[in-house]
């Protein structure tokens, strides 16, 4: 992706001047990066570990984090993130779209929903309409799960973003609501839906960046693609357990995200995205 040189969005809160660490107390290396893997790329607040939180000073300066290539690479994305659905909003939906926040932090720090945890993995918190982002995340994303490239990072920013797309849409709101009518095993397929949407609408930002800026590159695609595949709910129940529940999906599977998002890169619209609408077997 052709990003150097071009505008940064303004709607950065970065948090690393005091680096927040954390001990995890009862809880396995294994279990604890299935717990990562599993919430990656949740909209929904992350379940809290057993942890013991504490403040030391970081190690890397204001001036360090300003020249940071991936500091600039993120706040790149998310500025396209902002003229996509600023454009889509005004001329499609005849709205104005409300900016989301981008929190950039390192390892620990309190959000709307709690509290964001590295290992939780980038999120969205619908309370506070902040998007909560380690940049370490990234570089364990590719080294533990294969998924590299820069454009995967662009497909994680724009699925969270994806997920403040839902919420000012009315969506987000309509699915807490029916949480507490429903069982576990219910609300998981809704909350498939709802993640599946995100991929859709991930796609749907790719498509118009490359339409209106033409700043993709050959096989960034390929990259986005690899990293919804990497975060599937069986590919990851199969890695880190050994065998598969569908039952306990909250995300859906690698074929799933790869389709969605490849279906939003496809049409670029809010017309072809209804993962609600649908047979939950056809997802």
């Amino acid at each position: 992706m052709r990003w150097r040189g071009r505008s940064e969005s303004r709607h950065i809160e970065d948090r690393r001047g005091n680096r927040t660490t954390k001990t995890v107390g009862g809880i396995s290396i294994g279990a604890l990066l299935f717990y990562l893997a599993y919430t990656l790329l949740t909209g929904e607040p992350p379940e809290q570990l057993p942890i013991n939180p504490k403040t030391v000073p970081t190690h890397q300066t204001q001036g360090q984090q300003k020249t940071d290539e991936l500091t600039q690479f993120v706040k790149v994305v998310f500025k396209d993130t902002e003229d996509v659905w600023d454009s889509i909003f005004k001329h499609d939906l005849q709205a104005q779209y409300r900016y989301p926040t981008l929190v950039i932090y390192s390892g620990m720090t309190q959000a709307g929903c709690g509290w964001a945890q590295s290992a939780t993995g980038p999120f969205y918190c619908p309370a506070d309409e902040k998007i909560y982002v380690d940049l370490d995340f990234f570089r364990e994303l590719k080294r533990r799960f294969g998924a590299g490239g820069d454009f995967a990072i662009a497909y994680i920013i724009a699925h969270e973003v994806g997920h403040h797309v839902q919420k000012l849409l009315g969506i987000t709101g309509k699915v807490e609501q029916l949480r507490r009518r429903m069982s576990k095993r219910e609300f998981n397929k809704l909350s498939v839906r709802l993640e599946l949407q995100a991929d859709y609408l991930a796609g749907v930002w790719a498509k118009n960046i490359e339409k209106t800026k033409h700043v993709l590159e050959p096989g960034d695609i390929e990259e986005a693609i690899g990293a919804a595949q990497a975060v599937g709910d069986d590919r990851l129940q199969k890695k880190y357990q050994g065998y598969v529940v569908p039952d306990a999906f909250t995300h859906g599977t690698s074929n799933q995200r790869m389709r969605w998002f490849i279906r939003g890169f496809k049409y670029g619209d809010l017309n072809h995205g209804d993962t609600f609408g649908i047979n939950y077997e056809a997802l």
